[in-house]
C-alpha cells in the first residue's frame, strides 16, 4: 500500500506542490522562448515529457553499471539520443511546428529539469518510480508552458491554436491586441504572476 502512495506522490507532486518551473524555478529559458503560441508550447511540453520519462527509465535500468566519474556524460548521451529521435519524429509528422520550435527541441539536452531528475531520482530508484517521476515532472513543466502560452497568444494575438477567438465586434469597438505579450519579457512576467498566485494558495511554500 505504501508503495502505491509513494508512486502517487512521485507522479502528482510535480504538478503543483513541487512543480519544476514555479517551485524549483527550472526550465525558465524555454518557457520564455516557445510560449508565444499554444501549439508549439504544447508540442514542446509533450517532447520534454517523452524525453524525460524514457531517459529516467533508461538511466534507472543501467544505474548500477555506470561508473561514478562518467555518470553525467552517460546521462547526456541518453538524453541526446532521445532528443534526436523526438526531433526526427517532429520533422516527419509535425514539420510546421518543428520549424517554429527551431533549435529549442535540440536545447532540451540542456534543460536543467532533465539532468536534475536523472541525478536526483533515477540514479537511485527503480525504473517504474523513475518513469512516474519523469512523467510527473514533464507534465508539471508542460502545464506551465501551456498556461503561459494561453495568455500570451490570447492577449497578444487574439487567437488560440492560431484560430481567432476574440469577436470582430471587440476590435470594431476599439479593442487591440497587446503586442507586448508576444515578446519574451512578458513570458517572464506571466510566469512570475503564476508563481505569485501559486504561493498565495500554498502557504507552506512562502518564505518565513
Amino acid at each position: 500500500m505504501s508503495e502505491k502512495i509513494n508512486n502517487k506522490t512521485v507522479l502528482f507532486n510535480p504538478l503543483s506542490k513541487d512543480n519544476p518551473v514555479i517551485v524549483q524555478i527550472l526550465g525558465i529559458c524555454s518557457a520564455l522562448a516557445v510560449t508565444a503560441k499554444v501549439e508549439p508550447a504544447l508540442v514542446m511540453g509533450m517532447s520534454v515529457i517523452a524525453v524525460l520519462a524514457f531517459s529516467c527509465v533508461i538511466i534507472s535500468l543501467i544505474r548500477k553499471t555506470i561508473p561514478t566519474n562518467i555518470r553525467i556524460i552517460v546521462q547526456l548521451v541518453v538524453i541526446a539520443g532521445l532528443v534526436v529521435i523526438v526531433n526526427q519524429l517532429l520533422q516527419a509528422y509535425a514539420y510546421d511546428v518543428s520549424k517554429q520550435l527551431s533549435v529549442f527541441i535540440g536545447l532540451i539536452i540542456t534543460n536543467c529539469i532533465l539532468m536534475g531528475r536523472l541525478e536526483a531520482f533515477a540514479m537511485s530508484n527503480k525504473p517504474w518510480p523513475s518513469f512516474l517521476d519523469g512523467v510527473g515532472n514533464g507534465l508539471g513543466y508542460a502545464i506551465i508552458l501551456v498556461i503561459v502560452a494561453f495568455f500570451r497568444e490570447l492577449l497578444g494575438s487574439g487567437t488560440l491554436f492560431n484560430y481567432p477567438v476574440i469577436p470582430a465586434s471587440f476590435y470594431d469597438a476599439g479593442y487591440s491586441n497587446n503586442g507586448l505579450m508576444i515578446l519574451p519579457p512578458m513570458a517572464l512576467i506571466v510566469v512570475a504572476c503564476i508563481i505569485w498566485v501559486h504561493r498565495a494558495h500554498n502557504k507552506e511554500l512562502q518564505e518565513k
